[in-house]
């Protein structure tokens, strides 16, 4: 049986965790990029569909095609930030459905309904990228999701193809010490939860 995490991993995943905006020089690898992938990759998806796709943008060059995408806000911490990742929908998800869910065949369900499709996508990849910023704090590295962006110019620079759609994006590396805001507020469970 799982025991609960101790004070420490809580710490590090949930209660000291911040959104950071800012983030010191230290690169981000390629190791470290497939051992956050490797991690949130196991995390579930409804019939095991995994829509979810990344883009890890560390170069100039990547940079340089994000950035005109991106809120004024966003732009100065995206750029110096190590790692950028795209995170997007395959429109055609279902496609994998075959080796991916091997219970009954789904495809044909996603394929002759359209909403079903992409609501599906939608949320499921909103979901990996959660998982995707809890892998990426349980290796050590310091999370700053957005969503402060024009998805159509996003979409036009990565994925011009219109198979994968842009989700959300999280600037990751490793934060710098005073790289975050104070921490906001949260809502008390009376105010948001309610056991029946």
């Amino acid at each position: 049986m799982n025991q609960p995490l101790d004070t420490a991993a809580l710490d590090q995943l949930f209660v000291q965790a911040h959104t950071h905006n800012t983030f010191t020089d230290q690169p981000v690898s390629d190791a470290t990029l497939h051992q956050l992938y490797d991690l949130l990759k196991w995390g579930p998806t409804s019939m095991n569909c995994q829509p979810a796709r990344y883009v890890f943008v560390r170069s100039e060059a990547g940079k340089a095609q994000l950035l005109p995408a991106l809120s004024p806000g966003n732009v100065d911490k995206t750029r110096l930030a190590p790692v950028t990742v795209v995170i997007a929908s395959d429109t055609r998800f279902q496609d994998q459905l075959p080796t991916q869910f091997p219970a009954y065949d789904a495809k044909p369900m996603f394929d002759s309904d359209a909403a079903l499709a992409e609501s599906t996508a939608f949320r499921n990849s909103t979901l990996q990228g959660a998982y995707l910023i809890l892998a990426a704090r349980a290796l050590g590295l310091s999370c700053g999701p957005m969503s402060g962006f024009d998805a159509a110019k996003v979409n036009a620079a990565f994925f011009p193809d219109g198979q994968w759609r842009v989700n959300f994006m999280v600037n990751l590396g490793h934060g710098a010490p005073d790289g975050f805001y104070p921490r906001g507020p949260r809502l008390p469970f009376d105010d948001v939860a309610r056991i029946v």
